[in-house]
């Protein structure tokens, strides 16, 4: 039987993690790192550091598309389910309008389609973000806990296809990162 854990004996691990003092550290440490071709790379920091989203090649999110998506059909839905009930299931004339009287189905249209919008945000957020994630890998990592004081840290995941444990570690080392260690699954 095999462990889904463990490969001949020792445990997976999710990466290795460099530490470092300062963001321009950081910020060129990805640079050296996206240089060499590494393509798993992230970095956790206790603030916003410009310009290092740009370097790891972050791209832009997906959630604008998917609310506008959830927006046109739930207004399409708001639209149709109104017209469905007035002209189609319980016509009800009432002063010799038309049965499909559109000025009437605002509000609710409307409405719907905010709510679309809004589900779908959330949901969309949600699901691209991987969450709900109560557990990452990276939190088992030693002085991880002062990502969110004044130190700066930049995981290569194990994942990369360039990722290879021992020449991985010596070039984390080449950056001058205070410390690498081994981040388990």
């Amino acid at each position: 039987m095999q462990a889904s854990t463990h490969t001949r004996g020792l445990p997976r691990i999710y990466g290795l993690m460099a530490e470092f003092d300062s963001t321009a550290q950081l910020v060129a440490a990805a640079e050296r790192c996206r240089a060499a071709g590494f393509q798993y790379v992230n970095a956790y920091t206790p603030f916003p550091v410009e310009g290092l989203a740009e370097v790891l090649g972050f791209r832009r999110s997906n959630v604008p598309l998917l609310t506008l998506i959830g927006g046109i059909l739930g207004g399409a839905g708001g639209y149709f389910m109104q017209y469905w009930m007035a002209a189609m299931d319980y016509p009800l004339n009432v002063g010799g309008r038309p049965l499909n009287s559109w000025p009437m189905f605002i509000p609710v249209t409307f409405e719907m389609t905010v709510l679309g919008a809004a589900i779908f945000a959330v949901l969309g957020m949600l699901a691209l973000n991987k969450l709900p994630m109560p557990h990452h890998p990276v939190f088992n990592a030693p002085r991880f806990a002062l990502a969110s004081n004044d130190r700066f840290f930049l995981c290569i995941e194990a994942r990369d296809p360039k990722f290879d444990r021992v020449a991985t570690e010596k070039f984390l080392e080449s950056l001058n990162a205070h410390d690498v260690n081994e981040v388990e699954n």
